[in-house]
């Protein structure tokens, strides 16, 4: 990972995304782990955390993940989530959080050197050439170790640093025994 001492850096984490990509490497990750390694690359300006909320559900898992998020240095933005009935009647969830991501790494494009965007969307390939352009470097954290890989090859390539989330797992990732340390 080439990151500098001195250099404004902020994360943007698609929480599906992340989410999807750490289940399929079978780790968990842990947050406080995350924020504390990106804190020792750079100046961390702004760590930000998107998800889509299911708005009419009594419980939702997300729920504490995003409490605690707010209460340990992310930033975090939600919309609420549409459910449908797609074609063969299955209940579908979307929640895609392209649109707010963009707006805020563009928004913050003139204050860092350097923008961490935790997602394999190939949507979001022309949001960083577009920050490239405008002369910020732009790492993305993903996986291809995993079948299918989970990043799109157009947003591997557009990067300036790709960063294996499988490489990070040593550092960000939580043991089982810490997992079951806080179930008692």
């Amino acid at each position: 990972m080439a990151f500098y001492k001195d250099e404004r850096i902020a994360l943007f984490i698609d929480g599906a995304n992340l989410y999807s990509a750490a289940k399929t490497l079978n780790v968990e990750l842990d947050y406080r782990r995350l924020l504390s390694e990106f804190r020792k690359k750079g100046r961390l300006l702004r760590a930000y955390y998107y998800t889509a909320l299911i708005e009419n559900e009594e419980y939702s898992p997300i729920r504490p993940l995003v409490d605690w998020l707010q209460y340990n240095g992310y930033n975090v933005v939600t919309k609420p989530a549409k459910e449908f009935t797609d074609a063969a009647g299955r209940r579908r969830v979307k929640g895609d959080m392209d649109v707010e991501i963009a707006v805020d790494m563009l928004t913050l494009a003139d204050k860092l050197d350097h923008a961490i965007l935790f997602s394999g969307d190939g949507d979001l390939t022309v949001l960083v050439k577009a920050l490239q352009n405008r002369g910020l470097r732009v790492s993305v954290v993903s996986s291809v170790k995993t079948q299918p890989p989970m990043i799109s090859d157009d947003l591997r390539r557009s990067a300036d640093n790709f960063i294996d989330l499988s490489d990070l797992v040593k550092i960000i990732g939580r043991e089982n025994d810490e997992l079951e340390d806080e179930e008692d």
